[in-house]
């Protein structure tokens, strides 16, 4: 008889794919009549692997929109980049450089976050409570009911070839507030100083990086302003690794819709838990 046949119907595959050690195992087992329900035990305990479209349903109720509300301006409204819940849920993470333009006061203009779906938009006021303009993170927290926290992951784990995910709204609210998913390679763990050839170059900016270095992560995808914000996460787990904040211009600034590179950058989560635990000491 064809061993094959001894398996439970629809679990071939999954047993040509077990690793070689639990290979043998089952092939050791097979030839007995207690084979399926032993094959059946040993896949049970293998580590399950979460479907991406169920992990993107689970993600995208945390996500929101960020910018500023403005009542007597036209429009009222302006999204500005993307932000996700943290903790209770009454805080939310985001860009530092989405917030760098001072509020106008006179016109009681106000952060905000933006959360609904398509043209059914609500606007619910923000503070912007800590910022990590170094490693350009923000920290807001919100009126209202608590919003879906995402958790934040390990980003030390990471590993470069990983496939990762992030969420966001990468044209903004053009149509609709609808937060698109990209998948995103790992290309690169890599220190955000590099080494200038001559001191003419050197800046402010690159001089504040080379006092203070820290990791990035490279991604292989393409990021586009609005994804400023965005989280990246693991399709198995959902938990957020990185947060997406520049993309690599080959040219002008304007090249980042209509030239985008392909290669975009997240700060990692390590740095968000730092934020965190600095904003809110008393936070678990």
């Amino acid at each position: 008889m064809n061993r094959k046949s001894l398996l439970p119907p629809g679990l071939y595959r999954i047993y040509m794919t077990l690793p070689g050690h639990f290979l043998r195992l089952t092939r050791r087992w097979v030839s007995k009549p207690r084979t399926s329900w032993a094959l059946i035990l040993l896949v049970a305990v293998l580590p399950a692997h979460a479907d991406v479209a169920d992990t993107v349903q689970s993600v995208k109720p945390g996500v929101v929109g960020v910018g500023t509300f403005n009542p007597t301006g036209s429009p009222r409204a302006s999204l500005k980049g993307t932000g996700f819940a943290v903790l209770d849920g009454q805080y939310v993470v985001s860009c530092a450089h989405i917030f760098a333009k001072p509020l106008d006061s006179e016109k009681k203009e106000s952060h905000a976050i933006f959360i609904g779906r398509d043209r059914q938009v609500t606007v619910r006021a923000a503070t912007l409570i800590a910022t990590d303009r170094a490693r350009d993170l923000a920290l807001l927290k919100i009126t209202g009911d608590p919003l879906p926290a995402l958790k934040l992951g390990d980003s030390n784990m990471a590993r470069e070839g990983w496939q990762l995910y992030f969420t966001g709204y990468p044209i903004g609210s053009v149509l609709g507030l609808n937060p698109s998913t990209h998948r995103a390679g790992l290309a690169a763990i890599i220190p955000i100083f590099t080494p200038v050839a001559a001191a003419s170059q050197l800046n402010a900016r690159t001089l504040r990086q080379a006092k203070e270095p820290y990791e990035v992560f490279e991604l292989d995808a393409i990021a586009y302003p609005g994804n400023s914000g965005s989280p990246v996460w693991h399709p198995d787990t959902g938990e957020v690794l990185g947060v997406v904040n520049s993309v690599y211009v080959k040219g002008a600034k304007e090249a980042a819709l209509s030239s985008p590179s392909g290669i975009s950058y997240a700060i990692p989560a390590k740095y968000v838990r730092a934020l965190l635990e600095q904003a809110l000491p008393k936070t678990p």
